[in-house]
């Protein structure tokens, strides 16, 4: 028995090698999918690849579908790779695993199971019908790719994402305000990348005074994330970089109304919503109404410090710069948590560091006890 197929609890290399190659064709859909999951699928006979697919939009055939079209005739007897269990409910689309039993499929290898008592029982019903399968391939991969979806399904609330730039002394601006930049390219494109991958980046109006950001992946790639803006007034320049759609969607969220200047926004395709309270946790409540999955928190310390409070954010991103900017009254990532003891502060778990030119990356969780 050769290395790729000695089998393990988690299956063998060579199934793990599939299922990433399942996860790669997933993260086609990144940004077009929510509130579905991002799914791919192989279909194996003889160790060969013979159908692959991924689910490419809400609306459209599961992965399952378009692995094992492609198959065709030859998906009979095979072994289907999926990470993700095969859907058991009829939605937009019928059921997956209807699909997979049709096709003749002999086993079914999936990543996880489905957090949607909706849609799961896929894998009893492929048992039932003779078929072998398992389940927990490249599972925290899996897991890890679909975090928005998870979440979602589990606290009704899309996940979210604090993402920030500091220098090594934790400032993300000079006392005057000015804070472009704080990372070089290697790291602002990490960004580019990240905004591609959420559905929507939430900032305050303080940073679209400040900041006049863009929000965009900047032709990094073709997914721009809807942006919004939480502003307490309706007050605003118009002439705001954000405000500008024809590269990207704008929602501007208002406690208070400003019909004149909500006309004026809306003649320039920006759409604009009252909302009150508004807080963190009710935009987030608001979003997953609308379908989101993964949102990015891009706003300044006093909103950060709100959304974190208000269990609006499961994950931070911090970008750290090797730079000493001092200032005893600049700006820092994180606003009042009301925190007076240290053994109060937030332990970030699943810590990773990753370097990006001169700058640093630090990933990490907030423990599920708190953020959700």
């Amino acid at each position: 028995m050769d290395n790729l197929t000695a089998p393990t609890a988690t299956g063998t290399p060579f199934d793990q090698a599939m299922m990433q190659r399942c996860l790669q064709l997933a993260r086609q859909g990144i940004g077009k999918t929510s509130p579905n999951p991002l799914v791919g699928a192989v279909v194996v006979q003889n160790g060969k690849i013979i159908g692959e697919g991924y689910h490419p939009s809400i609306g459209q055939p599961h992965a399952e579908v378009f692995a094992l079209r492609e198959a065709g005739e030859n998906a009979r007897g095979a072994t289907l790779y999926v990470n993700l269990e095969p859907c058991n409910h009829y939605g937009r689309t019928p059921p997956c695993s209807e699909a997979v039993i049709k096709a003749g499929i002999k086993k079914v290898i999936i990543g996880m199971s489905d957090p949607n008592a909706n849609a799961s029982g896929g894998r009893q019903k492929l048992e039932a019908a003779g078929i072998s399968v398992l389940v927990g391939v490249e599972e925290k991969a899996c897991r890890e790719l679909n975090a928005g979806f998870i979440h979602r399904i589990l606290y009704q609330r899309p996940f979210g994402i604090f993402k920030y730039a500091m220098t090594l002394d934790g400032k993300i601006a000079t006392t005057v305000g000015h804070s472009a930049w704080v990372t070089d390219i290697p790291a602002r494109n990490r960004v580019y990348q990240e905004r591609s991958q959420c559905d929507a980046v939430i900032v305050g109006g303080n940073t679209v005074r400040q900041d006049n950001p863009y929000l965009t992946t900047h032709q990094l790639t073709k997914q721009n994330p809807l942006r919004i803006v939480m502003t307490r007034r309706l007050d605003l320049s118009p002439e705001a970089h954000i405000f500008q759609t024809d590269e990207a969607a704008t929602l501007v969220l208002s406690e208070t109304e400003n019909v004149q200047q909500a006309k004026q926004l809306e003649k320039q395709g920006v759409e604009v919503l009252q909302v009150s309270p508004l807080t963190p946790s009710a935009v987030m409540k608001y979003l997953y109404e609308r379908g989101l999955a993964r949102v990015l928190w891009e706003c300044g310390g006093t909103l950060a410090a709100k959304a974190i409070k208000e269990g609006a954010v499961q994950k931070v991103l911090a970008f750290i710069a090797p730079k000493i900017i001092g200032g005893v009254t600049a700006p820092t990532p994180v606003g009042d948590l009301d925190f007076k003891q240290m053994t109060e502060a937030l332990q970030l778990e699943e810590i990773t560091w990753e370097q990006l030119g001169n700058d640093y990356l630090l990933t990490g969780k907030i423990p599920s006890s708190i953020s959700s």
